[in-house]
């Protein structure tokens, strides 16, 4: 087996194991010796690939962040029409989040003030890549579905507006089902919000 294959394999398997102590512990309760242990691994064999649990924690996150956009990006081919891109995209992205709570939930457990704010720093640094990865995606969309006649063409400035005020809206419903732990109106809630920026108010 080539060696890049096998570190690759490794690397693999230590952010899967991370990631699941992670979760069922929280980032502070776990140790470089557990994850090495959960793998079977001597601790020295795991400095080879990730100096600190900071930067398995980095890792974990962003292929976190790879699979929400591979997600969205199946789903989006999988649909013909702007609207119904769009809101595959929408409902991928919050059904995603809901598979994926107990995970982000779970990471500040037993954290103190000073890692709670170093992990608050941390999020929004996340969100903020997020943000524009999924704004680049949505504006490819819309010029797209601009491109084909089926969606009105906007300036530059009013796009960007436009962009902005659909990812605000998604990233609020998240927070709001996230607070309330409800996820059942997942559908509908994108289904309305895509609707009525396809369709407006007007009879």
């Amino acid at each position: 087996m080539p060696t890049t294959i096998k570190d690759e394999e490794i690397q693999e398997q230590i952010l899967q194991a991370a990631k699941q102590l992670f979760q069922l512990h929280g980032f502070r309760r776990v140790t470089i010796d557990d994850i090495a242990k959960a793998i079977g691994k001597a601790r020295s064999s795991l400095y080879y690939y990730y100096k600190t649990k900071e930067e398995i924690l980095d890792a974990v996150i962003a292929g976190e962040i790879r699979e929400l956009m591979t997600a969205i990006d199946e789903a989006i081919n999988q649909a013909a029409s702007a609207e119904e891109k769009i809101k595959a995209f929408f409902l991928t992205k919050l059904q995603t989040v809901f598979v994926k709570r107990g995970f982000f939930n779970a990471l500040d457990e037993g954290m103190d003030a000073g890692e709670l704010s170093g992990y608050q720093k941390a999020k929004l640094a996340i969100h903020q890549q997020v943000w524009q990865q999924e704004g680049a995606l949505l504006n490819q969309l819309i010029t797209e579905g601009t491109r084909r006649g089926e969606l009105t063409r906007l300036s530059q400035k009013e796009q960007q507006d436009l962009v902005f005020v659909l990812l605000s809206s998604l990233h609020g419903i998240k927070r709001e089902m996230v607070i309330r732990n409800d996820f059942s109106n997942i559908e509908s809630s994108v289904h309305i919000l895509v609707r009525f920026m396809i369709h407006g108010l007007k009879q």
